[in-house]
């Protein structure tokens, strides 16, 4: 999601934090981020509707949990897969219990289009 903006244009932008994949994501209009594999193919438009919070010039909207009629317009850029994450398994004396497993996790990138109130 690259830097984090200072404070003169956080007054100015409007933001939302959404939640999927059970984690929660801070976006505002043209971002792009990575959520976990959402099946979608290239160039669909998706709505994300979990919004917890919105944030316009100095209003703000908190959900209880979900904020209703909300939702974060955005476009699949592609499908990708992460890094390879490797959990290595070892037991002293057991010759068979030395295990090598690996673990690549899928990923949707998204475009935010649009957030609407």
């Amino acid at each position: 999601m690259g830097c984090v903006p200072n404070k003169e244009s956080e007054v100015n932008i409007m933001y939302a934090v959404v939640e999927t994949g059970a984690k929660q994501y801070r976006v505002s209009k043209g971002d792009i981020l990575e959520v976990e594999r959402l099946g979608l193919k290239d160039g669909k438009e998706t709505r994300l509707e979990k919004v917890l919070f919105i944030s316009e010039k100095k209003e703000i909207s908190i959900g209880r949990p979900y904020i209703k009629g909300a939702a974060v317009v955005c476009e699949v850029l592609r499908e990708k897969r992460g890094p390879k994450t490797i959990s290595f398994k070892y037991r002293r004396r057991h010759g068979s219990s030395k295990k090598k497993i690996g673990h690549r996790q899928d990923y949707t990138v998204l475009k935010v289009k649009e957030i609407k109130v």
